[in-house]
């Protein structure tokens, strides 16, 4: 498509005036005393399981910038590192309960700011709005990796609308087709999953999503309170077809073990079958082990069903 040039034009200024408006050029941002960089780096961290490095690929930063952001950002007590378990040069970034703080009231204030802005619009014109800026970050996604690139798969914390469904739809079609496991199968997921989710706003239950080009392709949530004794439930853990094979599957787990650790679990407990085998080389890289191996049908057919234990580092 070749871009009229008056389009052009008028995008760049009004880039620049939202630029300008949102904060970008001095002062305070985002309702903080912090950098534009700072903001971000923050919200990328609250996703979890990022290293110095992933943060600077996403931020498009350079790694002597991150470094001096991060050095900022522990020192006023937002963020710590932990080393990672694989490797203990590779350090793991998280928030502390002040950054979580902090990064709530970014979230407020944030939302306020756009939802006035949306107030003087007129009737169905957010949609416009939204529209429009999936279709221009859609395209800068792909001239930043290449053209024609994909964007590798975001993770997002927390509930959003149609999570349940899309998260129970991937979890009967990949394991009805592999294992035949059908309606009972479908309706534990489904059930389970929505009376976990009316839990959320607990502080001690969490789930991320995968999302490529704003569709869920991966889940996993920790649940904290459905096993007594200090015990943390991995639970909901799957990533789409089309998303495997690029490392996803790994950082939503390394997003969940970082918040069960925080946290202080003792320990974390997932319950699968036999077969599984790439998952299980995954939660063996992790720390886990096989503690409890036994038939049952509580899916709605037989299986060799298996308990894995992860103890907190």
């Amino acid at each position: 498509m070749n871009a009229d040039p008056a389009v052009i034009e008028e995008i760049r200024a009004l880039s620049r005036a939202m630029v300008r408006a949102w904060g970008f050029m001095g002062g305070e941002f985002a309702g903080t005393d912090l950098s534009p960089s700072a903001v971000h780096a923050l919200i990328e961290i609250e996703k979890g399981g990022v290293t110095a490095r992933e943060l600077g690929v996403r931020l498009h930063l350079e790694k002597s910038s991150v470094s001096r952001m991060l050095r900022k950002l522990v020192s006023c007590g937002d963020v710590k590192e932990m080393a990672a378990e694989t490797d203990g040069r590779v350090k793991l970034l998280s928030l502390t309960a002040a950054g979580k703080a902090r990064v709530a009231a970014i979230h407020a204030f944030a939302r306020q700011q756009v939802e006035n802005a949306l107030g003087r619009l007129g009737e169905g014109e957010d949609r416009t709005v939204l529209a429009g800026l999936r279709f221009y970050s859609k395209a800068q996604g792909a001239l930043a990796n290449g053209e024609g690139a994909g964007r590798s798969p975001e993770i997002v914390p927390g509930y959003h609308p149609g999570l349940i469904a899309r998260v129970t739809e991937m979890h009967v079609r990949y394991y009805g087709r592999e294992h035949g496991l059908g309606q009972r199968f479908e309706a534990l997921v489904a059930g389970g999953l929505a009376e976990f989710c009316i839990r959320l706003d607990r502080p001690n239950n969490a789930i991320w999503t995968l999302r490529q080009d704003g569709e869920i392709v991966g889940s996993l949530a920790i649940d904290g309170e459905d096993l007594p004794g200090n015990i943390a439930h991995l639970r909901w853990f799957i990533v789409a077809d089309g998303a495997r094979g690029g490392g996803a599957g790994k950082r939503l787990l390394d997003a969940a073990l970082a918040f069960a650790d925080g946290w202080g679990f003792a320990e974390t407990h997932l319950s699968t079958f036999s077969g599984l085998n790439a998952a299980r080389h995954l939660y063996e890289s992790r720390g886990f082990e096989l503690t409890q191996e036994q038939a049952g049908a509580q899916w709605g057919k037989e299986l060799l069903e298996q308990r894995f234990v992860r103890r907190l580092p």
